[in-house]
């Protein structure tokens, strides 16, 4: 019996047990780092509609238009120059993104909101709400 080759109970529990230890730490470090890549796609194109908006100021000397109102989805107008296919992501839709607050002549905010998304996998940002304003931040 002492030429048998293989493995005894103790050590198949010891391997067990470690294997479960890095799954429990694992598993919940990998969902954060899903929602930050989520949110991040939606800070992208947000800086992207920034942008827009900049240039529309740069042109216009304004950022205030009567197409931006409360609520009204960035792709409506056209203005922009941003198009629906422009702001489709893994996650996000142009749906999701909307002017929140009136824009005055010095200043603006666009809100993203993931429970609008129409994109393939709306599903994991439904949760997911990010506003920036015309300074950059996001708030």
């Amino acid at each position: 019996m002492r030429d048998s080759r293989g493995f005894t109970l103790i050590e198949l529990v010891v391997v067990v047990g470690i294997v479960g230890v890095l799954a429990t730490v694992a598993i919940p470090m990998y969902g954060g780092t899903t929602e930050r890549a989520n949110t991040t796609e939606a800070d992208a194109a947000l800086g992207t509609i920034r942008t827009a908006m900049r240039l529309y100021y740069a042109e216009h000397g304004t950022y205030e238009n009567a197409s931006f109102t409360d609520g009204a989805q960035v792709t409506n107008a056209g203005i922009l120059k941003i198009t629906d296919f422009g702001l489709l992501g893994r996650c996000f839709s142009s749906e999701c993104y909307t002017f929140d607050g009136d824009p005055t002549a010095v200043g603006f905010r666009i809100r993203c909101d993931g429970a609008n998304s129409t994109a393939p996998n709306a599903s994991e940002v439904a949760g997911v709400v990010r506003t920036i304003n015309q300074d950059g931040d996001l708030l």
